[in-house]
Parts: structure tokens; C-alpha cells; sequence
């Protein structure tokens, strides 16, 4: 244990210098040397268009079960509960920092690059700009840090950024994927609001002269279609977008600001006002289906009719021949995209994570029915073996020991060097 403190004590070091780099480094750039909107095309500083191709860091920085191999236990807050069921919150704390030191690191991003991608999607929660108890802290997140680490990776990789809030203050979907409560109180809470306006206006306060960000995605995936007021919950949706857009602009005019619709990315009827911004642009999510244009005609009549780029954010999980054939009808359609993981146990992404020894027994107590402390009692297993394979999956989960997918990203019309 020892031995892990000294190096959590260098990371942090490390961490703080970078931290310290982008801000030192950051001059005041022109305004032309951001990405900008062009009708229905990005275009980069140098004037030529940019369609975007690349990946998406997710369970990273927001974590979700089914990439760990867990199915019930599927939010960052259930994954922190149950570990801490299992081996105490003190271990827990320690993994949380390991596996933000390790699970993505510059080699990551020179493997994307290496493929050919030109951008990258970061996933983040909130928690991670405020003192709330979140991934082992509960003051002085490390959220700034963290991205700044990615910010530096990207410029020497000549890569964009892209920044996702995918869990925002009082939870915009409703479901696992923004480690709510199971409703989407954004909408309904003006505190929420609030909060969200200010950490994004505190965001690109700090980035707002950094051209490796592409741009500022809201809020991924909003209102969930499992809800009886869903179309009135659509119906605030373009007003708390407008207040996250003012905050925004309060400190920064450089970056572009990126629109999901709502039901996962897909539904684009809640948006009647296209004009109250001159840099936005619209992001899709497409799962299954289909790979053809009639799948996605009627993402492309909505950016056909406000004349503004379209991106798909998220795809993926699914065969090679199928991702082939949407990837091409991407780029028929000018929709470029980032698919969805970057890394995950047992592949379907860029890199494949194998489990280690003994994760089944973590698998298990994911599963297991922990509703009272005596059934924890019961099914808890061995805290050394759980220990170990924590431990273990940090291990397997960095770069040089994953499994490259080969076909997966070739199918993205990307590269593999061997």
C-alpha cells in the first residue's frame, strides 16, 4: 500500500504540472483559429472542412456498469456503493485515483491517433467541477485537471476535443447514464439549472482560449421516453440549452456549442430556434437499426432545415459489416462521428480490457441482492480476492495491455498499425 501512495502522490504532482501548463501556455488566439460553422460543414483554422471521425473516452470519467461486465449495478453511484460493500470506502478511494490515473492516459490518445481519428468525445460528470463525493473525492475535484491532461495528449496528437457533460446536476435523461435518480429533475428544478450554468460558464471561462476543444456539448442524451409528461418535459428542453448557451457566452465567443435532441440524441422536434446562437451545431445518437439513409432521414431533414453541421456523437456496438455500411452512409450524408467506447471489457470498441482473475466474484456481488446489511453480510466475498481483482482490472485496463480491435476499426474507415 505504500508503494501505491507514492505513486498516487506523484500522479497528483504530475497532474497539477499539466494543470498549470495549459493555463501558462494559454495566449489569446485569434478568432479564426477555432473550428467554426459553415452553413452545414465544420471548417478548421486552416479553411479546410473537418468531418469529424473518431471515439468517444466514455467510463472514464463518468462510469457505467455494463463496461465493467455489470448489469444491475449500472451508475457510478451503485458501482461506488457496492465496492464499498465490499472492500470498505478507504480501498475504494484508492481505486477511484488508480483508475483515473490509468484507465486513460497519453498512450490512449496516441493509439487514436495512430488510427487516423481527428477527434475525441469526453464524457464527464458534473460532480467532477464541484466539492460533492464523487470517484474517491469529496473536495477539490479534479475535474479541471483531468481534462487538462486530455487537452495537452490531444495538441500533440493533433486531435480535437470535444467536451460532453453526460450527467448533469439533478440528472437530464433519467436514467443510469447520468447517475440520476431515475427522473430527469433538471428540468423541473431551478437550482439544477443554476448549478448547471455556472459549471459550464466556469468551463469555458477556463477553455475559452483553447482551440484543441472543438466545442461544448451540453447535456447527453435528454428525457429518457419512459416518462407519462415526456412532451412536456421536450418542451423545456430548448429553454435550458438557451441559459447554458448565455452562460457560456458571458465569458467565451470562440467555441462552438453542440445541441443533442431528446429520446437518446434522436428526437429533434423540441427545437423551434436555431438562430439564437451563430455557433451551433447539432449532435444524433444512433443504436441499431438499419444502416442506411432512411434510417437517419429524419436527423437529416431536421439539419437540412436549420442549415447546420450534424454529428453523430455516439454509434456503435454492433458487427463490422454493419458499422462498414452506417459508416459510409455517414459519409454520403456529411454526419461525421465518434463511435461509442473507446475501451470496454471484452472489446466491441477500439481496445478490449480482459477481466482478471477472480472478477467474477465482483460480478457476482454486482448481482447479488444487497438490499439489507445482512444480505450484504451474506454474499460479500472474500474483501483479499475483490482487493486483488480491482487491482487487476486497473492493470488490465491500461493501454499496452489491451486488446487492439482490429476489425472494429478498420469498420470505422480508420487504420490499425501494427
Amino acid at each position: 500500500m505504500k508503494n501505491v501512495m507514492c505513486a498516487l502522490l506523484f500522479a497528483g504532482t504530475l497532474i497539477s504540472c499539466q494543470q498549470k501548463q495549459v493555463q501558462s501556455d494559454s495566449a489569446v488566439p485569434a478568432p479564426e483559429a477555432f473550428v467554426r460553422v459553415s452553413g452545414q460543414d465544420l471548417i478548421q483554422p486552416d479553411g479546410s472542412k473537418l468531418f469529424i471521425k473518431g471515439t468517444n473516452l466514455g467510463n472514464w470519467l463518468n462510469p457505467e456498469g455494463y463496461m465493467f461486465g455489470f448489469n444491475k449495478t449500472n451508475s457510478e453511484r451503485f458501482i461506488n456503493e457496492m465496492f464499498c460493500e465490499a472492500v470498505g470506502p478507504d480501498f475504494v478511494t484508492e481505486f477511484w485515483k488508480l483508475f483515473k490515473d490509468n484507465y486513460i492516459t497519453r498512450k490512449d490518445v496516441e493509439f487514436i491517433a495512430s488510427t487516423g481519428a481527428n477527434t475525441i468525445r469526453l464524457p464527464f460528470h458534473y460532480k467532477l467541477f464541484t466539492d460533492e463525493d464523487y470517484m474517491g473525492l469529496t473536495v477539490n475535484q479534479d475535474g479541471f485537471a483531468r481534462v487538462d491532461s486530455v487537452v495537452n495528449w490531444c495538441r500533440d496528437n493533433h486531435l480535437y476535443l470535444i467536451l460532453d457533460m453526460h450527467d448533469a446536476p439533478g440528472g437530464q435523461t433519467g436514467d443510469n447514464i447520468d447517475d440520476s435518480y431515475g427522473y430527469p429533475w433538471l428540468f423541473e428544478s431551478e437550482a439544477s439549472q443554476q448549478l448547471f450554468c455556472d459549471i459550464w460558464r466556469k468551463i469555458a471561462d477556463y477553455y475559452k482560449n483553447e482551440p484543441v476543444i472543438l466545442g461544448y456539448e451540453l447535456i447527453n442524451e435528454p428525457i429518457a421516453p419512459y416518462f407519462e409528461n415526456m412532451e412536456e418535459l421536450n418542451g423545456k428542453l430548448e429553454a435550458v440549452h438557451k441559459l447554458a448557451v448565455k452562460a457560456i457566452r458571458e465569458v467565451d465567443n470562440n467555441h462552438i456549442v453542440l445541441i443533442g435532441g431528446s429520446q437518446w440524441n434522436g428526437n429533434f422536434k423540441p427545437f423551434k430556434d436555431s438562430k439564437y446562437d451563430d455557433k451551433l451545431m447539432y449532435t444524433c445518437h444512433r443504436y441499431g437499426g438499419e444502416p442506411t439513409k432512411a434510417a437517419i432521414q429524419e436527423i437529416i431533414n431536421f439539419r437540412d432545415s436549420v442549415n447546420l453541421p450534424m454529428y453523430m456523437g455516439e454509434i456503435g456496438h454492433n458487427t463490422d459489416e454493419w458499422q462498414t455500411a452506417f459508416c459510409k452512409t455517414m459519409e454520403e450524408n456529411n454526419i461525421g462521428y465518434t463511435f461509442w467506447p473507446y475501451k470496454k471489457l471484452n472489446g466491441s470498441s477500439f481496445l478490449g480490457i480482459n477481466a482478471p482473475d477472480d472478477w467474477d466474484l465482483v460480478v457476482a456481488f454486482s448481482e447479488a441482492s444487497r438490499g439489507t446489511y445482512k444480505e450484504i453480510r451474506d454474499v460479500r466475498p472474500r474483501q483479499e480476492l475483490v482487493k486483488k481483482a480491482m487491482l487487476g482490472f486497473i492493470e488490465n485496463s491500461k493501454c499496452e495491455n489491451c486488446m487492439p480491435q482490429t476489425g472494429y476499426i478498420r469498420s470505422l474507415g480508420l487504420q490499425v498499425n501494427k
